[in-house]
């Protein structure tokens, strides 16, 4: 059974960071690219970024181009999503969904979505 949890949200100050955890498990060949969403109050989810489980092409959305970075430990079968300088305005859930791959690229990230986390709370204010 393929499982994705997320871990690593919480409160931080604006202009602070965070670091994300999605742990995989259970991963089959069909299981290629992670994708992390996030979704404010009121507004439609989002794609943040992805990366290739291939050859570790990454994609990011605009809202976190130049302050998050996307990155994978394959020993621990886990994807990290570092947020540095952090905005009110990333107050969000954010959740990873792994799948297979169609295209990573810097300007596009496409996706066939199996599975999903549960999803963790990051809430950004002073």
């Amino acid at each position: 059974q393929v499982q994705l949890v997320e871990s690593g949200g919480g409160l931080v100050q604006p202009g602070g960071s965070l670091r994300l955890s999605c742990a995989a498990s259970g991963f089959t060949s069909d299981y290629s690219a992670i994708k992390w969403f996030r979704q404010a109050p009121g507004k439609e989810r989002e794609g943040v970024s992805c990366i290739s489980l291939t050859d570790d092409s990454t994609y990011y959305a605009v809202p976190g181009k130049g302050r998050f970075t996307i990155s994978r430990d394959k020993a621990k079968n886990t994807v990290y999503l570092q947020m540095n300088s952090l905005k009110p305005e990333d107050t969000a859930v954010y959740s990873c969904a792994g799948g297979r791959e169609i295209t990573i690229a810097p300007n596009i990230c496409s996706i066939s979505i199996q599975t999903w986390g549960q999803g963790t709370q990051v809430t950004v204010s002073s």
